[in-house]
């Protein structure tokens, strides 16, 4: 599995700033009020950042041996796979939120405090649960080890065969 990428993250981040200001559009443009994320929103994002941190600790622990505890491996995959999604779901979700501040900030009427509150934070708390994931997907990591180039050998060419002398 490869790491989560920048390119990647910013074309999340991109995709949701388009949709996020494409969804207001249609509903000014049909007569509806903008949309606003709920309060819960952000709360839970933060919180799902804290879940996929406090999960991927004991990884950390048990790959550099600083517990006896032994780690299913499919568990650790699992587990980086969520950070992956998580640092994904974060910057859509960002960039969502900033596509609703674009189309705000893009109209000659001064929006209510309480809808822009909402929206900035929803933005903020994606912000941070891709720095969440990025974490967590750090901390699932395996160091390197030496013989890794060659598994299985004894530092001989793999296509040596026996010798003979």
């Amino acid at each position: 599995m490869k790491r989560t990428g920048a390119t990647t993250l910013i074309v999340a981040a991109l995709a949701g700033l388009v949709v996020g200001f494409l969804v207001d559009a249609m509903l000014t443009a049909a007569g509806r009020p903008t949309f606003v994320p709920a309060v819960s929103l952000p709360t839970i994002l933060v919180l799902l950042g804290a879940i996929v941190v406090a999960v991927a600790v004991p990884i950390f622990r048990a790959s550099r041996g600083r517990t006896d505890r032994r780690i299913d491996p499919f568990r650790a995959l699992r587990v980086a796979m969520l950070a992956k999604a998580s640092s994904l779901v974060g910057a859509t979700a960002t960039g969502f939120a900033l596509g609703l501040l674009a189309f705000v900030f893009t109209r000659p009427f001064t929006p209510s405090l309480g809808s822009l509150g909402s929206v900035i934070a929803t933005a903020v708390c994606g912000a941070v649960l891709v720095a969440a994931g990025l974490v967590a997907e750090q901390l699932c990591t395996i160091r390197k080890d030496d013989d890794d180039e060659h598994p299985g050998s004894s530092g001989a060419h793999p296509d040596a065969g026996p010798s003979v002398r």
